[in-house]
């Protein structure tokens, strides 16, 4: 493994490279980094003594500095790089420092369009309750661990997210490999689906020698995928009722307090791969049973006009889908209220049509604009206001409206909002502000 004794990581607000950020503090490393906002991720490491500079400038980088990690989102010309070429400073990504961990640990990693925090935290609860004490790096938070996307475990194994952005998972070699499910995704980066599904292709190829493959036996993607050693996990006889939802793997019945059919999918496939890896079923039933959810996804914020507000990550057409009925489902008496703010303009045209069809069951929708990751330039196709005109034609919601920024959006709520709704403030970006605004 990589030794530094004073490491400096560019972009370390985002929610991966916080988590790596603790990590290294654990070392006993000294941490800095830079970012272009002050997020709560940031205000978290200020409060365990990691120094974070906002802006990108080059005396950030300490002059005793050893290593640098960057986000992949930030490019070769950001001046704080440049410093570690011109220092001869190693300087590596984020997926290339997972991938220089995994090396160390039996590992497990989570990749797929869809369900990858989740499964990644349901499959670390359960290593966690079987006390193989892992270390783990999330691209979400759990409220009941002290450093919240990042646990620093003293036994054997890894558990992490292996995300195909930019192929940032072929830096991952893991010994367990999932695969949630493949769709069209991330096409600022991919040409079409094909090119995504050989990208996994070559994941699984690279992995390490007598690794096992777990594929998604009900997406058709996944399972086109070719392993010497391939699972599928799936799941049967799905019950719901408000607030706990059970389904049978193999016969032995799991529950989970959080809602959905891509949860169950999602736990099934926690299910077979702590089964290959020696954990009894009594275990992980009690682990699963137990396991309230994740940051941002179904998570409940707090109460506003006597209506629930929900914070939820979807921002995938199929996401969206899911994350829409599975509310329904779970509260079948109550008007669903949804704000989304698509994430990036090339998802936003790529998907159009699918986004389009993806709010039928929402009883109000509110569309906030496009949100523009920071440093990405992308081209301007088709608005939010284009994508509210198309749903209207769809005439499935009770009222659509749209919202040229998230202060419209409020005001929006403050409208329609009656109560005993269910608001749910829905996307990538930074919407989730939204929803913790008004819930306090």
């Amino acid at each position: 493994m990589i030794q530094a004794k004073n490491v400096h990581i560019i972009g370390i607000g985002g929610i991966g490279t916080s988590a790596v950020a603790k990590w290294w503090k654990e070392q006993g490393a000294t941490v800095t980094g830079s970012d272009v906002h002050k997020n709560e991720l940031v205000l978290e490491l200020e409060k365990i003594g990691i120094d974070v500079r906002l802006g990108h400038f080059a005396e950030n980088v300490p002059v005793d500095c050893d290593l640098i990690i960057h986000s992949r989102a930030v490019a070769a010309t950001n001046v704080e790089r440049q410093v570690a070429s011109e220092r001869s400073i190693t300087d590596i990504s984020y997926p290339r420092f997972l991938g220089l961990l995994a090396k160390n640990y039996k590992t497990i990693a989570i990749a797929g369009t869809n369900g990858k925090s989740t499964t990644t935290a349901m499959i670390a609860s359960v290593l966690i309750e079987a006390e193989y004490d892992p270390i783990v790096i999330l691209g979400t938070q759990l409220a009941n661990w002290d450093l919240k996307n990042a646990r620093i475990g003293n036994g054997d194994w890894f558990v992490t997210e292996a995300c195909e952005h930019m192929a940032s998972f072929l830096e991952i070699r893991p010994d367990y490999g999932v695969i949630t499910n493949i769709e069209e995704d991330h096409l600022d980066f991919y040409n079409d689906l094909n090119q995504i599904r050989e990208t996994f292709q070559l994941w699984v190829d690279q992995m390490k020698k007598g690794s096992t493959v777990f594929i998604n036996s009900h997406d058709p993607e996944s399972k086109s995928i070719r392993a010497l050693d391939k699972k599928s996990f799936d799941f049967k006889n799905r019950k719901t009722e408000e607030g706990k939802q059970t389904f049978n793997v193999d016969d032995v019945q799991f529950c989970l307090q959080i809602p959905g059919e891509f949860n169950a999918m999602n736990a099934a496939a926690a299910v077979a791969v702590c089964r290959v890896v020696g954990i009894k079923d009594e275990v992980i039933k009690k682990a699963l049973c137990e396991f309230k959810g994740t940051w941002r996804r179904f998570e409940h914020v707090g109460v506003w006009k006597d209506a629930d507000v929900y914070s939820d990550y979807a921002h995938h057409p199929t996401a969206i889908t899911g994350s829409i009925k599975a509310f329904k489902e779970f509260f079948p008496n109550r008007r669903l209220v949804v704000v989304f703010e698509p994430h990036q303009h090339s998802r936003t045209h790529e998907l159009f049509d699918e986004f389009v069809e993806s709010f039928d069951e929402a009883d109000v929708l509110i569309l906030s604009e496009v949100y523009e990751v920071v440093g990405r330039t992308e081209e301007k196709f088709e608005t939010s206001k284009d994508m509210a005109e198309k749903i209207k034609d769809r005439k499935k919601n009770n009222e659509v409206l749209y919202a040229e920024n998230l202060k419209k959006a409020e005001s929006h709520l403050r409208d329609v909002v009656k109560p005993g709704d269910i608001i749910v403030c829905m996307g990538a970006g930074d919407i989730d502000s939204l929803a913790r605004k008004i819930a306090k």
